[in-house]
């Protein structure tokens, strides 16, 4: 229960069905949570908390807006330490926008001539540079992108995939609506 945050009746049913195997119940349980996640996506987030870190030197901070379903999800200490550890990774690795859709064209097309120009003299033909230039555009989406993110505590974990956790233990649709980031002298 602990490894999963399932419920007690979950667990017990997950090693059953897997005759014990601690890793393989986890596994199924993960599994089952992801796809709870995934039907909870549509669902409105209205309620949360603002979340905030303040770096030891005080020169640089950041507040993360997070929304749940319910007022007693947004209470608990597992949503309160989501929203921490949130704008604490803010802090540390500065996104520019929350996701993907948030990113302007003129942007993303800046970025692919700025690929462009430096696979000119490549020598390799249009379909695999376009490739190329596919892949460094993904890359460049994680790290300006807060969910494409690896979390600074976990990197092989996004936060994308924390939301995704989170939805599943706590039972309600999480996003984040938003986060400011300040540095003095930055």
């Amino acid at each position: 229960r602990a490894a999963t945050g399932a419920g007690i009746l979950d667990c017990k049913k997950a090693l059953e069905e897997h005759g014990g195997d601690f890793d393989a119940a986890v596994e199924s349980l993960r599994k089952k949570g992801l796809a709870k996640a995934a039907k909870k996506a549509d669902r409105d987030a209205n309620e949360g908390t603002i979340g905030y870190y303040v770096h030891t030197n005080s020169k640089v901070a950041s507040m993360v807006k997070l929304n749940c379903e319910t007022d007693f999800v947004a209470r608990t200490e597992q949503f309160l330490q989501l929203a921490r550890d949130i704008a604490m990774h803010i802090t540390a690795s500065r996104p520019l926008y929350v996701e993907r859709a948030q990113v302007a064209s003129d942007a993303v097309d800046k970025e692919k001539e700025i690929y462009r120009e430096q696979m000119a003299n490549s020598g390799k033909p249009a379909h695999v540079v376009e490739k190329i230039i596919e892949g460094k555009l993904d890359k460049w989406y994680s790290e300006v992108c807060l969910l494409e993110q690896p979390f600074i505590k976990n990197p092989d974990v996004t936060i994308q995939a924390m939301l995704t956790d989170a939805i599943a233990s706590l039972g309600e649709n999480i996003k984040i609506g938003g986060f400011s980031r300040l540095e003095i002298g930055g």
